[in-house]
């Protein structure tokens, strides 16, 4: 299980996101805040997608502790979240919207079903050539 990065400096986020832009990574950043109460209505949703989508890398930035990241993606309305592949935003959601946060990820997250199993075949055919016998 994997939970969100809280971003709590310039530095942290440019090193995350170097890291992730490196391992091909795709990023989902919550852009939020303490007072905000949808924020907090739609965090539980944001750390189960977390935990499912071990591929992404998820960061929570809190706009009055990090203005500077916030201004730069124009975040204007609480919460919003980007994807982000490299250095480009592939995908944007405003608002506290659980299915659309969900489908942001899903979209985003670098594999579809049918690639997990092409992959997964891929695997079963690699150990049945590796070792004789049942898999």
């Amino acid at each position: 299980m994997s939970a969100p990065v809280e971003i709590q400096s310039i530095d942290q986020w440019n090193a995350v996101m170097r890291a992730a832009t490196d391992a091909g990574q795709t990023v989902v950043v919550d852009f939020h805040a303490e007072w905000c109460g949808p924020c907090k209505a739609i965090a539980p949703r944001y750390n189960l997608l977390a935990s499912q989508t071990p591929q992404v890398q998820f960061l929570r930035v809190d706009v009055d502790a990090q203005p500077l990241i916030a201004e730069t993606f124009h975040v204007s309305a609480m919460p919003t979240f980007f994807a982000i592949k490299g250095t480009t935003v592939v995908g944007m959601l405003r608002g506290a919207d659980p299915q659309g946060l969900t489908r942001l990820v899903q979209k985003h997250a670098g594999s579809n079903p049918e690639e997990q199993v092409a992959l997964e075949l891929v695997i079963l055919c690699y150990k049945a050539i590796r070792s004789p016998g049942p898999i």
